[in-house]
């Protein structure tokens, strides 16, 4: 690997940022073209130290995927940290009556999408997993992903998008727990519930108050007044510092970019860290917001602000 960069690591294992794949890459079934900006990014992103691809079935870039991992040519597998998701809306070569499980979908993506043995974790994309839709229920799902992590196809696994209701019926047939529920996180019960679990949270879209906010009025524009500050004090941007405060409030960030010049914007957030003064008032701040500022999944998650 050419970069002195190296990506922290948490306690969980697990690399403290993650470079997505999904929204801004995203590829409907009916594209069959190859996306090499996106091979090409996670090349560079790899080469500078940011090892840690998360990625899903439902995204539909997994050749993209298979393109990176196969031109690799200076950095070993295991130096890597891959998340894929099973998500039944795409079924790459596995038939209508064939079986469906996430084991089947895992040990099929491996063997011939991805050609590695493993991946370093493996989600449950989202909880609406039923007996009439799937043919098999949210438990039976659970204990398919818990046959991979015991046969070491998957060396992590846990849940993604699920509330504080799925995560206790996976909790009272689970062998093993979730080790990890990937979530838009800004919903306090949710991630308090995880972290009384150990269950550790990542984030997707950690930075949407301050990309898709408004900023002119409101708690949007105390939000961009406070960063304004905060830039002065640190001279750091304002993606860096909110990335920092996810970070240091225990989340691993996901993330992604089409831009070389972000990743090195990502390297500046771990080498300095907010007092707890201005990690408090950020964290009031985003409070103020009701209900609660997120992208997706809104009457899902609005119960538990």
């Amino acid at each position: 690997m050419s970069t002195q960069f190296k990506l922290p690591v948490g306690p969980s294992g697990i690399p403290l940022l993650g470079f997505g794949t999904g929204t801004k890459y995203f590829k409907p079934s009916d594209v069959k073209e190859l996306n090499q900006s996106l091979v090409n990014i996670l090349d560079t992103a790899a080469h500078n130290g940011f090892i840690h691809i998360d990625t899903a079935e439902g995204y539909g870039i997994s050749a993209e995927v298979s393109t990176f991992l196969k031109n690799l040519k200076d950095i070993k597998r295991s130096q890597l940290f891959i998340t894929d998701k099973f998500n039944l809306s795409r079924r790459i070569g596995i038939g209508a009556n064939d079986d469906a499980s996430p084991y089947a979908h895992l040990k099929n993506t491996l063997d011939n999408v991805f050609h590695t043995d493993y991946v370093d974790l493996y989600l449950l994309h989202a909880p609406f997993i039923t007996k009439d839709k799937f043919g098999f229920t949210l438990e039976e799902a659970w204990q398919s992903v818990e046959k991979l992590y015991e046969e070491g196809l998957a060396k992590r696994i846990g849940v993604s998008n699920f509330a504080v209701d799925d995560l206790k019926r996976i909790l009272k047939v689970a062998k093993y727990p979730p080790q990890v529920n990937q979530i838009e996180f800004n919903t306090p019960d949710i991630v308090e519930f995880c972290k009384k679990n150990n269950i550790t949270v990542e984030a997707y879209s950690p930075l949407a108050p301050l990309t898709r906010g408004d900023l002119t009025t409101g708690v949007g524009k105390k939000l961009d007044l406070k960063l304004d500050e905060l830039e002065k004090k640190y001279k750091k941007t304002k993606t860096q510092l909110l990335l920092r405060w996810v970070i240091q409030r225990g989340i691993v960030p996901i993330t992604t970019t089409s831009k070389v010049s972000r990743l090195d914007e990502w390297k500046g957030i771990f080498d300095f860290t907010l007092s707890e003064t201005d990690e408090e008032d950020i964290t009031k701040i985003g409070k103020e917001y009701k209900p609660q500022f997120r992208l997706y999944w809104k009457p899902f998650y609005d119960k538990y602000n």
